[in-house]
């Protein structure tokens, strides 16, 4: 059987999704709360911050501290002297600032900011 409210299937004779009891109505235009796939937590950082720290201190790697990147962090400092890390830090902050929040809260909890 499955739930009127959010669609979850019900083993018992509550929800385990929404907490609505078996066999109930669905409430009249209001959707339970749904667990989200990328929800924000404590954790979630700012894309305006990570932007302008790589902007302005991405040759340091200081964004990818912010973010919780401490090896990429490590490796910026360690070949800062090649000037290269501060135009990847450049072209990152860049790219974070252009992107919506769900895309970026989404990629850094994928990993995908290295």
């Amino acid at each position: 059987m499955f739930c009127s409210n959010c669609g979850t299937q019900i083993s018992g004779s509550f929800c385990p999704n929404c907490g609505a009891a078996k066999g109930t109505e669905p409430t009249g235009g209001y959707a339970a709360p749904q667990h989200p796939t990328a929800a924000p937590s404590a954790s979630s950082k700012s894309r305006v911050t990570a932007g302008v720290l790589g902007i302005l201190l991405g040759g340091l790697g200081i964004h990818k501290f912010y973010m919780g990147k401490i090896g990429a962090g490590v490796v910026y400092i360690l070949l800062c002297w090649t000037y290269i890390p501060a135009i990847v830090g450049l072209v990152e902050g860049i790219i974070y600032l252009t992107q919506d929040e769900t895309t970026f809260q989404r990629n850094i909890s994928n990993g995908k900011f290295f």
